[in-house]
């Protein structure tokens, strides 16, 4: 690989994995803000633990654009609404702050529940062709951890 070949399908790329694990950073320290019982960081901690979910399952309905986008050969009809679904939860998470109802336990919750559902939308792309092979293998855990860090962060509001 280091003569500047591109690696097979199969194989992750090391910066996707670095990056991606990375990715888990921002929430694995709202848990620990928040498991510190700091009181005076936990709103701001808890908006961030929010914000950051939202984003990152936006994201990964992008992604998925992306992949169907890329691939319309391949790209089976459903992906396109599928797609646009993850950004339509996050915002949908949003309405019981903008009007002051529960929050952010029930967003965070419905956001860490799509995160732990999402590779199931992953593992059709794949199968069709539309998702590199190695995509499982970084998507999978990923998904986990951020779905698992988000219900944490659900369960400490």
């Amino acid at each position: 690989m280091g003569n500047g070949s591109t690696p097979p399908s199969s194989s992750l790329p090391r910066r996707a994995r670095l990056l991606g694990y990375a990715g888990l950073l921002p929430q694995a320290a709202v848990v620990a803000l928040l498991a510190s019982g700091s009181t005076w960081w936990r709103f701001a901690a808890l908006s961030l633990g929010y914000a950051y979910a939202a984003i990152i399952l936006s994201f990964l309905g992008g992604m998925w654009w992306g992949l169907a986008a890329s691939r319309p050969d391949r790209c089976p009809a459903w992906v396109w609404p599928v797609a646009v679904a993850p950004s339509l939860v996050a915002l949908a998470t949003a309405i019981p702050w903008a009007v002051g109802a529960a929050w952010p336990g029930p967003s965070l919750a419905l956001l860490g529940v799509s995160l732990l559902l999402s590779p199931l939308v992953d593992r059709r792309l794949v199968a069709a062709g539309v998702a590199p092979g190695w995509w499982m293998s970084l998507r999978v855990p990923l998904s986990i951890g951020l779905g698992l860090l988000t219900l944490a962060v659900a369960a400490m509001g």
